[in-house]
């Protein structure tokens, strides 16, 4: 090999990146451990599968694969917009959400601009943010949640965009529909609010807040949300943001034209009218949500209230090690130490016989 050094012509912000670490795939623990039976509770992931409508859906679509997607997403668009209540000028597709929030940062974001999130949120926010040799500005949490009232005195004339995970990851923590709208009343409109609800479904009813409505109010918000958490198709990366029709407008010059396959396409569009297929998501999760939560008050231990398809729960300071014990019982879940929590770990919500998996290896390790 030459001593060609690839980091001495990267981007100042990029040399100093680490790649975003995802959850340990089933494969990957069963060739390294030799195990035949294996839980993930990792990535808040759904474990209900893919919803039958959708798998129809899929076997249709097969023969099309040898042409282009559509670039521009109509059918896809259109049923968002209808949803929504705006028109499909103020949608943009994504690869996911993570797709559309590097887009967002890599349009509006200069290296002589600053970011604000908070500490414990997204691993994302910060990455883009480096990325682009942009300024992070990471506000102390309050009760592992945002603080808002911090996050706005933060703001200052270098101030380009905001992130606000609502629910947040990894820690689950709520806003109020007061408490965000009260913030937007603070932020100029010269800043860039990006509200992250990829795990808005799981939010009761009552308690969501009307936030793609606000667009009309602040034109300089933008909703962002996934199809990979309720609706089932993390493996087919789908995700949108609703926005300010000149906001959508420059997202789509940056956005490549087939950043959403075929079947990601599809399958977005028919999964959004499987209400059935949602109903049971949330209430696996709700049921799981308790069967998690009833352990943990059992064991004695503490946990952060989630509204999100996941538990995050405080083991002490011996958290990797159990961490890696558990993966020895064949369950993987997540430990968040990058997010400075060294004494949580991250269980996502499974089926109930996967989460008693969770709860017999934690009294095995633990009890």
């Amino acid at each position: 090999m030459s001593n060609f050094d690839a980091l001495s012509l990267v981007n100042p912000g990029v040399k100093q990146l680490r790649p975003y670490q995802a959850g340990k795939p089933v494969s990957e623990l069963q060739r390294e451990l030799g195990l035949q039976h294996v839980v993930k509770l990792a990535s808040n992931e759904n474990p209900l599968g893919l919803s039958e409508k959708v798998k129809t859906a899929l076997e249709a679509e097969l023969n099309d694969l040898v042409r282009y997607p559509d670039a521009n997403g109509y059918y896809l668009k259109s049923r968002l917009a209808e949803l929504n209540s705006v028109t499909t000028q103020q949608i943009t597709l994504g690869n996911g959400s993570n797709d559309v929030l590097e887009i967002l940062a890599r349009t509006f974001v200069s290296d002589q601009d600053e970011v604000i999130f908070s500490q414990h949120a997204f691993v994302v926010y910060p990455l883009v943010t480096q990325a682009i040799g942009a300024k992070p500005v990471a506000v102390p949490a309050v009760d592992y949640g945002h603080d808002l009232d911090g996050m706005a005195a933060a703001i200052t004339d270098k101030t380009k965009m905001i992130f606000i995970a609502n629910p947040n990851n990894p820690t689950g923590t709520f806003l109020t529909t007061a408490a965000i709208k009260a913030f937007l009343d603070k932020v100029p409109q010269s800043v860039i609010v990006v509200l992250d609800e990829a795990y808005y479904e799981y939010v009761p009813e009552g308690e969501r807040a009307p936030s793609v409505e606000w667009i009309k109010e602040y034109p300089n918000l933008v909703i962002s949300r996934t199809f990979s958490k309720a609706y089932g198709l993390a493996g087919l990366r789908a995700g949108y943001a609703v926005s300010h029709e000149g906001i959508a407008d420059v997202l789509n010059r940056i956005r490549q034209p087939f950043n959403m396959n075929s079947l990601s396409l599809k399958a977005a569009e028919v999964v959004l009218d499987d209400h059935a297929y949602l109903q049971k998501a949330v209430e696996v999760n709700a049921h799981g949500m308790k069967q998690l939560t009833d352990f943990c008050e059992g064991a004695g231990f503490n946990y952060i209230p989630s509204y999100g398809n996941f538990l995050t729960i405080e083991v002490g300071p011996d958290a990797e090690k159990l961490y890696d014990e558990l993966l020895h019982e064949g369950v993987i879940v997540r430990p968040v130490t990058g997010y400075e929590l060294p004494n949580h770990l991250r269980v996502s919500i499974g089926l109930p016989a996967e989460n008693e998996a969770f709860i017999k290896a934690m009294k095995k390790l633990r009890g």
